[in-house]
C-alpha cells in the first residue's frame, strides 16, 4: 500500500486516474472532477475520449483562443478535438455506451456502497434538481466504472457506505474509487485500500463505516 504525507489535489487525482487508464482504451469522463482527467492523458497512451453528446476523439479542456462555443462536452465545458475526431447523433452515442463499447468510464458520486453500488444523480433532498444524463447507461454499459470524488461530505460524513441511502444509479458497477485521501479497489466482496494520502490507514478505517483491507 502506498502512503503519502499530503492529501491529493484535484489535479493530482486527475493525473493518477489518467496514468491508470490502459493504452488504447475508449473512455468517457463524467462531468465535474472527471473532466480534468483529459488534461493529463499522453499522446503515447492513445486513449480515445467519448462524450455522450456525440463525439469521439475529444482532447483537453479548451482555454483562451482555443475555445469554440460549438465544441463542448456533455457538461457544457469547452473542449478541443484531436486529429481524427468524429461527430454523430446522440442516439448513436448512447448506443455505444449501452452496447459495451467503452472500456472505462470515470464518474462523480454522492455515495458508493461497499458492494460497488453507485448513487450519483440525485440526493433525494426536497427541491434538489436531479441530473441523470447518461450516468445510468455509462455505469452499466462500460467495461469498468471508476469514481473520482471527495471522500467526505461538507458535514464530514463518508460517501463510501455500507448501503446506499440515495437513489440508485447502478448496482455493483464500481470497481475503483479515487479520492483526495485514499484510492480504493472494490473486488472479491471486499474494499481494498490501494493508497492513502495525508491520512493513516487506521485513521481512515475509523472514519469510513465499512471494513477496509490493506492492498
Amino acid at each position: 500500500m502506498t502512503i503519502t504525507e499530503a492529501k491529493l489535489t484535484r489535479d493530482e487525482m486527475a493525473q493518477l486516474v489518467a496514468a491508470d487508464i490502459p493504452a488504447g482504451a475508449f473512455v468517457n469522463l463524467g462531468i465535474g472532477q472527471p473532466t480534468n482527467v483529459s488534461n493529463y492523458l499522453t499522446k503515447e497512451q492513445g486513449v480515445t475520449l467519448h462524450t455522450e453528446n456525440g463525439m469521439l476523439g475529444m482532447g483537453p479542456v479548451a482555454t483562451g483562443e482555443d475555445i469554440d462555443a460549438d465544441l463542448i462536452n456533455a457538461g457544457k465545458i469547452p473542449v478541443t478535438q484531436l486529429p481524427g475526431a468524429s461527430f454523430f447523433h446522440h442516439a448513436d452515442s448512447f448506443a455505444m455506451m449501452r452496447g459495451g463499447h467503452l472500456d472505462v468510464c470515470v464518474l462523480g458520486a454522492f455515495q458508493i456502497s461497499k458492494d460497488g453500488d453507485l448513487a450519483n444523480w440525485h440526493t433525494g433532498a426536497e427541491g434538489a434538481i436531479p441530473a441523470v444524463g447518461g450516468a445510468m447507461d455509462l455505469a452499466i454499459g462500460a467495461k469498468a466504472t471508476w469514481v473520482m470524488m471527495s471522500l467526505f461530505t461538507k458535514a464530514g460524513e463518508s460517501k463510501l457506505v455500507e448501503a446506499l441511502s440515495y437513489p440508485v444509479t447502478g448496482l455493483g458497477c464500481v470497481s475503483r474509487i479515487y479520492t483526495e485521501v485514499a484510492v480504493f479497489e472494490l473486488r472479491d466482496a471486499k474494499v481494498f485500500v490501494r493508497s492513502t494520502h495525508g491520512i493513516s490507514f487506521e485513521e481512515l478505517a475509523a472514519k469510513v463505516p465499512v471494513e477496509l483491507t490493506q492492498a
